[in-house]
């Protein structure tokens, strides 16, 4: 085996051990189709949350919350519209190859990525009610933006606030 093949390999495998590669095929725009509507939030296929952008630009109340939390509490370390930074690595694009469940898991458990001389850190977020409440909103912006249905800044228009929206809320606050 060559040294250029060894090397190869053995950055394939960092690659692997540190999380920058996912065995999740990619989300395209068909795959994040909503197809059940319950209550004002949207499924795709596989029962994953998913958004619902009318022709008209109006997007459903979960991606718009999730475009309020997420400039609230992650784009500070990850950038503006999920476009990441010097800090931390483009949501948007990590989104197009992460399941909702190494989504949720990552952001209530956080992250910790060492190997090639660097560290990155993603601290756990499971005990800030004001990201662990939206989880779902977070997603479902971040999967809007990452297969490119959402342009960049605030949504010009949105659905109201569904009653289910406002009893999930209510009962993770705790009020």
């Amino acid at each position: 085996m060559t040294v250029d093949k060894l090397a190869s390999g053995l950055a394939v495998v960092l690659l692997i051990l540190t999380g920058s590669v996912s065995a999740q095929a990619e989300d395209t725009k068909e795959k994040a189709a909503a197809v059940k509507d319950d209550n004002g939030k949207y499924f795709d296929a596989d029962a994953n949350p998913t958004f619902k952008i009318q022709p008209d630009g109006t997007v459903d109340w979960y991606t718009f919350s999730g475009y309020r939390r997420y400039h609230s509490d992650c784009h500070v370390c990850h950038g503006p519209d999920g476009m990441g930074s010097s800090y931390a690595p483009a949501l948007a694009a990590s989104l197009k190859n992460m399941d909702y469940a190494t989504f949720v898991s990552t952001v209530a458990g956080g992250r910790k990525n060492t190997g090639a001389g660097k560290e990155n850190v993603m601290p756990a977020f499971g005990d800030n009610k004001n990201v662990y409440c939206y989880m779902d909103d977070l997603y479902i912006y971040l999967r809007a933006r990452a297969v490119g249905d959402l342009p960049r800044g605030r949504p010009a228009k949105k659905e109201e606030k569904p009653q289910a929206a406002k009893d999930a809320e209510s009962s993770c606050m705790g009020d």
